[in-house]
């Protein structure tokens, strides 16, 4: 693998005698900023080497840590080492605080400069490497949530950070997503794990029964209340509490969940007493709640309550690569359950998992694999074991690299254009290569 230095310098002098000091090294030249990022998406440099004074401020120090900052955003893995002059200690000192590897101070001393480069580029390759074993040691991100995808990785990332703290978070996705998977995981990985999760889905009871479900009531609270009854509330204490479907709590219902959450402390059906509860808030819902507070149907300041943080949970439809991973996850359950031999999918199968929208999402691929292992005749699940009908829009994405990399590039390209409103040289420089080499893709893929 090529080891790319780039070196980000003005002084022509000084360009020309680094050039050839870095041996073993493909060495990238650059006298400015815009220039140095536009080499930076080009080579993907593992370390550079970057002199804070740069044109059209040469004297000072704004455009060297204007460099910086979009390297290490560009390539956060990246080790940057700021060359500074004489007496300029302070800014170098802050350059590490805004990310920096390492400094050196001017005048150049090749052989030193050698060996910092050299170790900053061994730190770079150890922390790739580590970060490689470190994914491939993770056989799913979470406890119970099959993913490979990068929307769902993101999601879980979120929940990792969010769990140990108390915060009320709302979970939204469409029904099937796994939102009381990812209550669960929230639960379990919180200081709480080992106090109870008491569930409640706030659209399966009555609405005249759901405020003593959540409360609890008195004897003689109202006609049938033969005996004290503790709500889920409370039975929650010290836990975590997931309030499902809160899209659907009656209006009647949200002043008093407000004034819990605000105050922390319930008073049951029939009840005169206040009982403080200390106990975590997991919500979710299916339901567009925004638009549930215009109509009138939901209060807005609960909502705020409820969604100091907001996890969004994609579709399945828009996790790459999920649903053929779920599909064997669940192939490999239900053949254990049901004592089946089935060797995996036919290729007609494959195509349609990948194809298929999945309207009712994990839970309805759930289903159709529980289904198809049950009715198969042979060691293989077909199409037709799936029932599944494929819209004549509905297309498996491709698995030809070349015309995979050319749907890529033309998107790319688009963007880039859109970016810089048609600048070819602007477009070049985003996309970190060549003009020419531009004017060449545009002509390829008939984008003139």
């Amino acid at each position: 693998m090529n080891r790319n230095l780039l070196i980000v310098e003005d002084d022509e002098g000084l360009q020309s005698q680094l050039r050839w000091c870095f041996d073993g090294f493909d060495v990238t030249i650059c006298a400015n900023r815009s220039d140095a990022i536009a080499a930076v998406r080009r080579v993907q440099p593992g370390v550079v080497l970057l002199d804070l004074g740069l044109p059209p401020d040469p004297g000072g120090v704004t455009e060297g840590f204007a460099t910086l900052s979009e390297v290490l955003s560009l390539i956060p893995e990246c080790k940057v080492i700021v060359v500074t002059g004489d007496n300029d200690r302070g800014n170098a000192v802050k350059a590490i605080a805004q990310g920096a590897y390492d400094f050196y101070q001017k005048p150049a001393d090749p052989e030193i400069l050698t060996l910092m480069v050299e170790r900053a580029y061994r730190v770079y390759e150890l922390e790739l490497e580590n970060k490689k074993l470190h994914k491939g040691s993770q056989t799913m991100p979470l406890d119970g949530v099959i993913a490979a995808s990068d929307a769902m990785l993101k999601v879980c990332r979120t929940v990792e950070k969010v769990a140990p703290s108390d915060i009320t978070t709302l979970l939204l996705g469409a029904s099937g997503t796994g939102k009381e998977v990812f209550a669960q995981a929230i639960h379990n990985m919180s200081p709480r794990a080992n106090e109870k999760m008491i569930a409640i889905n706030c659209a399966a009871i009555p609405d005249n029964l759901l405020e003593s479900e959540l409360f609890g009531h008195e004897k003689g609270a109202f006609t049938g209340a033969t005996k004290q009854t503790i709500g889920k509330i409370e039975m929650a204490n010290g836990g975590t509490l997931f309030l499902d479907e809160i899209g659907d709590l009656p209006f009647e219902l949200q002043a008093k969940l407000l004034r819990f959450l605000q105050e922390r402390v319930i008073e049951r059906v029939g009840g005169r007493k206040e009982i403080p509860i200390d106990v975590r808030i997991v919500c979710a819902t299916h339901q567009d709640i925004t638009k549930h507070i215009e109509e009138g149907r939901f209060r807005e300041d609960l909502y705020y309550r409820i969604s100091e943080i907001t996890i969004n949970i994609p579709a399945l439809k828009d996790r790459d690569g999920d649903p053929l991973l779920l599909a064997k996850a669940f192939l490999t359950r239900f053949c254990q359950e049901y004592k089946k031999v089935i060797k995996g999918f036919d290729s007609n199968a494959i195509a349609a998992i990948e194809a298929y929208s999945w309207p009712g999402n994990v839970r309805e691929i759930e289903s159709r694999i529980k289904r198809a292992v049950i009715m198969a005749d042979g060691n293989m699940i077909t199409l037709e074991d799936l029932e599944l009908n494929i819209d004549s829009d509905e297309e498996a994405p491709p698995l030809n690299l070349k015309q995979i990399r050319e749907e890529a590039e033309k998107k790319a390209i688009r963007r880039a254009l859109n970016h810089t409103n048609a600048s070819i040289s602007e477009a070049a420089k985003m996309l970190g290569i060549t003009r020419p080499t531009l004017y060449s893709m545009l002509e390829k893929y008939d984008m003139k």
